[in-house]
């Protein structure tokens, strides 16, 4: 049986799955989050321009918490209890030549969580990284920022500090939330619910954007869910109540402009957010 069929079938029957489940299926489970961390597998890739979900990558995420016990992990100031299969982060007992070969930069009090890829010259400054998620070449996360479960962040991104990048594990059919290549995400931004932020976009600080934050184009009036198109400028916004003009307006994410690539690769971050 293939590791997709072993895992489907569990997932049919997932309330059953426990501690003393078949070793077929807790191989085939292990060797899936083994993949993941390893950047082998990752849960959600774009095919034929249109980002897909791999449904059972994350089914196996939540089957692993199912098949786990919990417990305990002393440290020098603390003492942590958890899934026992993820008490041990990513890079622990790493020697020089494993993190040389990686190729990436992790500063103290990153947590990164086994089973999350982290490509070669990404940097970690002090922040977290959940099961799942999937971080590319050269992306900068930024102190305090997060990866959330299953997240997708794409090559060269930057992800500033206090920014969150929402995990969606559940349901195994939707997609994570997804940051394509070269994009900017200001300090203390939230982009969650599987919303994708398009290639080379810049996010204003502060901006917080799921599935119901209606998204204004400032030029053409249109108003979308979900996703930010490619090259576009974001800023924080709201919108009144045109059925009652004494109502407070509402948040909103606001485009004021798109710039192709070439003046996306020669600005600076400033002047895009300037008018």
């Amino acid at each position: 049986m293939s590791i997709e069929k072993i895992i489907n079938e569990a997932w049919e029957n997932k309330d059953q799955v426990n501690q003393n489940s078949d070793k077929s299926l807790k191989d085939a489970v292990n060797q899936i989050i083994d993949d993941l961390d390893s950047g082998k597998a990752r849960v959600a890739e774009k095919i034929n321009g249109e980002w897909v979900t791999h449904q059972h990558l994350k089914k196996a995420i939540m089957l692993s918490f199912r098949m786990h016990g919990m417990d305990i992990m002393a440290g020098p100031y603390s003492t942590w209890r958890d899934k026992s299969h993820l008490l041990k982060g990513k890079t622990a007992g790493w020697t020089n030549e494993d993190f040389e070969k990686a190729g990436f930069r992790m500063v103290p009090n990153t947590a990164a969580r086994r089973g999350s890829f982290v490509a070669k010259n990404a940097v970690l400054m002090p922040c977290y990284v959940n099961i799942g998620a999937y971080i590319d070449e050269g992306t900068m996360m930024d102190t305090f920022s997060r990866a959330g479960s299953c997240c997708q962040i794409g090559k060269n991104c930057h992800i500033s500090a206090g920014t969150g990048v929402g995990g969606v594990l559940e349901p195994a059919q939707a997609l994570p939330t997804i940051i394509e290549d070269n994009v900017f995400l200001g300090a203390m931004s939230e982009v969650v619910e599987g919303v994708i932020v398009g290639e080379g976009s810049v996010l204003s600080m502060g901006m917080y954007i799921g599935q119901s934050t209606k998204i204004v184009n400032r030029k053409t009036g249109e108003i979308t869910y979900g996703k930010i198109p490619p090259y576009s400028v974001v800023v924080p916004g709201s919108l009144p109540d045109k059925n009652n003009p004494k109502a407070p307006s509402l948040y909103c994410a606001v485009i004021i402009k798109q710039v192709d690539e070439k003046t996306r690769s020669k600005t600076s971050v400033n002047d895009l957010l300037r008018e």
